[in-house]
């Protein structure tokens, strides 16, 4: 092969190779320990995560921590206590090199949320009946100094059973959803919902401890192992 069309090919390569990196956001590592598994509880018994304190860390500071804006919207879900929910989704975080998408919920109250609902830019409708809302830039500014209320971590990598009580320990229950397969790891007092199918794949909720009924309303009725048994 002539030399001139070698050079040309593995340029091309390089200059791929490099576009690639470029895209790989960088991984998170600042000193601090921010793995999934690695949870205290504060002075005030708010559940800490990730370097993160829910109830204490605002918006901006996440923000700032992952380098991006994350996506923003409101939900409205007719017929719930709380019918307005504020998440931000932030894609493709990497917190020393493990890979992971988050959704981190705003703690604010339902009157204000009520009234960014009435702001609204543009509201779509979803399968579920809820509605999805694009918020006015004003009031997207005003959430950024809002602490956080809970965070849900989706992992790329999928996690067996062993792996879960290796690194998060005997839950203090677990129950199922029988239609679809999924079992919950639930440590309350950590304030953590693991949340398992049967392929592996996990999503993990991390919620002030006063909070932590919220999930297990649903799951009443799903009963599969006594509170604090062993495996």
């Amino acid at each position: 092969m002539d030399r001139k069309i070698v050079l040309t090919i593995l340029g091309s390569a390089l200059l791929g190779f490099f576009a690639v990196l470029l895209l790989i956001p960088p991984t998170i590592d600042d000193g601090q320990v921010r793995l999934p598994w690695r949870t205290t509880t504060s002075a005030a018994g708010q559940t800490q995560v990730f370097g993160f304190t829910l109830g204490e860390t605002s918006l901006k500071e996440v923000r700032e921590l992952f380098g991006q804006e994350g996506t923003i919207n409101l939900f409205e879900t007719p017929g719930r206590t709380e019918r307005y929910g504020v998440e931000v989704y932030f894609e493709q975080v990497y917190l020393q090199s493990l890979r992971a998408d988050f959704v981190v919920t705003v703690d604010v109250d339902q009157e204000t949320l009520g009234a960014m609902y009435e702001r609204g830019l543009r509201i779509s409708q979803l399968g579920s009946g809820s509605k999805k809302v694009k918020l006015d830039p004003v009031d997207v500014e005003a959430l950024l100094p809002r602490p956080i209320r809970a965070i849900t971590y989706l992992p790329q990598a999928r996690l067996d059973e062993p792996l879960i009580e290796k690194r998060f320990g005997t839950p203090a229950e677990r129950r199922a959803e029988p239609e679809t397969g999924i079992v919950h790891w639930l440590y309350p007092e950590r304030g953590i919902d693991i949340a398992r199918d049967p392929k592996g794949k996990v999503v993990i909720q991390y919620l002030r401890p006063a909070d932590f009924a919220s999930i297990l309303t649903p799951l009443t009725e799903n009963y599969l192992e006594p509170s604090g048994a062993n495996r």
